[in-house]
């Protein structure tokens, strides 16, 4: 036999292979640390997310923070500006975040007169959260939007040209899942809920307006709804909040209760 070398990876082989191995390894958990939204941000790098509109994921870690530090009424008025900028933002998520930080602090009036703006958004995911809000507000105007979110919602077509379901009956959604393609134009769901009825049938066209599919209200948002009419409901709101004052399918007991609490509440107003 050759007394030459054996044929094993020497020390900086084998110092490689555990390098590529680490990398393997860190990679993946730096990129989920640095987006994931639950990450702590000091002041410094708050103030840096909201000055990077190159990014807007950082500017909604940011509002997210924001969110996190209102919880623990913690005072961050001084990026209220900030939040207001990102409310008029073209990206449905950072609309989306800004409504909801804003209705954490019911006693900054601009924030009220921002609500207002976003309950007539384009968006239905964003008038939730205004509407959710300008409850917080004591705003009687966002009424017609949580009552809409005790009942079922129609997605239509954004666009004309032949239909393909992606998705069947019973499938539950959220928002942003992809409900259809008409044509090349991917049609996705803009809120939470199962599908109840496909409205259309494949390979038939379909032109702006027509409706797709409806959903079933989802019982995160019906519950909200009903603990922000518990605050501002009124009589005509009885009807769509006695509906879930008995047990309903797929809702869970808290909705029943909260459904009750709340109607008491309308009906002591009359």
């Amino acid at each position: 036999m050759s007394s030459g070398t054996s044929g094993r990876p020497g020390p900086k082989a084998y110092l490689l292979i555990t390098l590529f191995a680490l990398a393997l390894v860190l990679f993946p958990f730096l990129f989920w640390y640095y987006t994931w939204f639950g990450r702590k941000l000091s002041d410094s790098e708050i103030d840096r997310y909201f000055a990077d509109t190159s990014k807007p994921r950082h500017a909604q870690h940011a509002l997210v923070q924001l969110g996190e530090r209102l919880s623990r009424h913690q005072d961050v008025a001084r990026w209220y500006p900030y939040v207001l900028q990102q409310a008029a933002s073209p990206s449905l998520e950072l609309r989306q975040t800004a409504a909801w930080i804003m209705g954490q602090d019911s006693r900054y009036t601009p924030f009220h007169d921002a609500l207002l703006g976003l309950l007539h958004d384009s968006q239905p995911g964003v008038r939730r959260n205004a509407a959710l809000g300008l409850a917080a507000f004591g705003d009687p105007a966002a009424r017609s939007e949580l009552t809409a979110m005790l009942r079922p919602f129609t997605i239509h077509a954004p666009t004309a040209g032949t239909l393909k379901y992606r998705l069947k009956l019973g499938d539950y959604v959220n928002p942003g899942t992809l409900i259809s393609r008409i044509g090349n134009f991917e049609v996705r769901s803009p809120v939470p809920g199962e599908i109840r009825e496909l409205d259309s049938r494949d390979g038939n066209p379909v032109k702006p307006g027509d409706p797709l599919a409806d959903l079933s209200a989802d019982p995160h948002h019906v519950w909200e709804a009903l603990r922000a009419l518990y605050l501002i409901g009124q009589p005509p709101d009885l009807e769509d909040v006695q509906r879930y004052t008995h047990p309903v399918p797929g809702m869970p007991e808290s909705v029943a209760r909260q459904a009750a609490l709340t109607a008491g509440r309308i009906q002591a107003r009359r």
